[in-house]
């Protein structure tokens, strides 16, 4: 993507739930969620957080071209809390995303391993022999004119992995600039959104779900 100019929304972030622990806010499409390599790719969501929030931690991260619900960190304890749990995957996440062509059944699960596909970089790519172990689920919400509208809940965090997953299935994700082709990818945006993120509140441990309205 020789092409590809860095040109990120100029909005201030949407600030969905605060406290003493935890912000969680709504990335929009186009930001990066942490620096990238380079002056010109320093604006990303943390930094902008740190503005308002000088203690802001990472805790994940969504894509470049994908829009949704993040969950930053407080302190270190929050940040300690919420990493174990995405790596036990004890969060859980729902994504929305506009698809190529619709499924035949109405829901179904992918099991693909992934790793990185270095010649291409930075595309994933299904391998059985060196890929990591993937899985999700997923279900059609409504059926459009030439696709689908889906929701998708990843089991696993790899990479890329909701589009490489789509892509697999012969469903490649609207506007995405890495895997979709044709008229798949002539969209202003990639059509995925994180629409809620469950969790547990490091604090206590109560159950908190945090969604960010759909924009498209």
């Amino acid at each position: 993507m020789s092409d590809f100019t860095y040109a990120p929304p100029a909005a201030a972030p949407v600030i969905l739930h605060e406290d003493h622990e935890l912000v969680f806010v709504d990335k929009p499409s186009g930001l990066l969620s942490v620096p990238g390599k380079g002056a010109h790719l320093a604006d990303c969501m943390i930094a902008r957080l740190r503005d308002v929030f000088p203690e802001i931690l990472l805790v994940h991260r969504l894509d470049l071209d994908t829009s949704g619900v993040m969950v930053f960190a407080r302190t270190p304890h929050a940040q300690r809390h919420l990493g174990l749990q995405f790596e036990k995957r004890q969060t859980r996440k729902f994504y929305i995303a506009r698809v190529h062509g619709c499924p035949k059944e109405p829901r179904g699960q992918v099991d693909l391993p992934l790793t990185v596909d270095w010649p291409n970089r930075p595309r994933q790519m299904v391998c059985f022999e060196s890929g990591r172990p993937a899985q999700t689920d997923w279900q059609v919400i409504r059926r459009e004119v030439t696709g689908a509208r889906m929701r998708l809940m990843p089991l696993t965090g790899r990479s890329h992995q909701l589009r490489v997953h789509m892509l697999a299935i012969g469903h490649p994700i609207l506007g995405d600039p890495l895997y979709a082709s044709g008229a798949a990818r002539a969209h202003p945006r990639l059509m995925l959104h994180a629409q809620s993120l469950r969790l547990r509140h490091p604090d206590g441990g109560r159950g908190l779900t945090v969604s960010a309205p759909v924009p498209f």
